[in-house]
């Protein structure tokens, strides 16, 4: 199954002199199971886009469907498609408002009309695989935690859900070094050990290096590449027209070849870079030898 996208186009307060096309014929699959890089830089229509996965937006033209439920129809069935995709804004921690950490996890399986019992355990579960131990926090106020941990309780909100599809935009905005790398993992973690399909909007091409196996490079309200991280970062002039730049070690590697040494430039992680430079390194004095 999948999030399909057929010929979307979104036009922001149209009929207007503010009228602004924000995504334009946007044809797009994102199969079931994948962890799913939206790429762009600020205007390229990726939260635009994302905000069509789960319905918060419908297209001005064009469908979109979530295992085949297109989210525009009326009914239960369209309502409980658009359950299946959970969606954590940008700076998710603005939007706490609870006393509590459980209450806050609490409150979107509480809408759905569950059981006490079913809402604990869906709370306990949440929590836990975002990593906050559930008896340490469930009492604490969540506007005295650290940014990171607030992170975490918004997305456990989401979690609590039990959605089949989770989106998070720009979801290390803002954090410290810190803090990014330890939700980060945790996203791939939930990913791999829950076999949840993830889609992350970011413009941090190397966070898209380490984590992702597809990315959707957006420019101008289309879409200007969708293909795996390798294949775009070797299109060097889409990401640059994209307004984007290419990982770090990239660059750094380019610069050692430059140099005359004999690295390949197409490590993606500081992992590869590091086997391509002591590679090179080997090479080289074996030729000195």
């Amino acid at each position: 199954m999948s999030i399909e996208l057929r010929q979307v186009s979104y036009t922001y307060m149209p009929g207007t002199t503010f009228e602004q096309r924000a995504l334009s014929h946007v044809t797009l699959t994102i199969p079931e199971g994948t962890l799913t890089a939206i790429a762009g830089h600020t205007g390229s229509g990726k939260s635009t886009l994302v905000q069509h996965l789960n319905g918060i937006l419908h297209p001005t033209q064009g469908t979109v469907r979530v295992d085949g439920q297109n989210l525009a129809d009326k009914g239960q069935e369209a309502v409980a498609a658009r359950q299946r995709v959970g969606m954590v804004f940008q700076y998710p921690e603005h939007q706490l408002f609870e006393e509590t950490v459980m209450a806050d996890v609490a409150f979107g399986p509480k809408n759905l009309g569950l059981s006490s019992e079913e809402i604990e355990t869906r709370v306990r579960r949440a929590m836990e695989l975002v990593r906050l131990d559930y008896d340490t926090y469930k009492n604490c106020s969540p506007f005295q935690l650290s940014g990171g941990q607030k992170r975490r309780v918004a997305i456990a909100g989401v979690l609590a859900m039990e959605p089949k599809y989770l989106i998070l935009d720009e979801p290390a905005a803002g954090l410290d070094p810190r803090g990014r790398d330890d939700l980060l993992k945790r996203i791939v973690r939930l990913h791999r050990e829950k076999k949840m399909t993830v889609i992350f909007v970011s413009h941090n091409m190397d966070d898209i290096a380490r984590l992702a196996d597809r990315v959707v490079i957006m420019h101008e309200g289309e879409v200007l590449l969708d293909t795996t991280p390798r294949k775009a970062f070797q299109s060097e002039a889409l990401i640059q027209k994209a307004g984007l730049d290419t990982p770090s070690t990239v660059t750094l590697l380019k610069k050692l070849q430059a140099g005359g040494l004999s690295v390949t430039v197409d490590a993606f992680t500081i992992e590869g870079a590091v086997k391509s430079i002591e590679g090179a390194w080997r090479e080289r004095r074996a030729k000195k030898c």
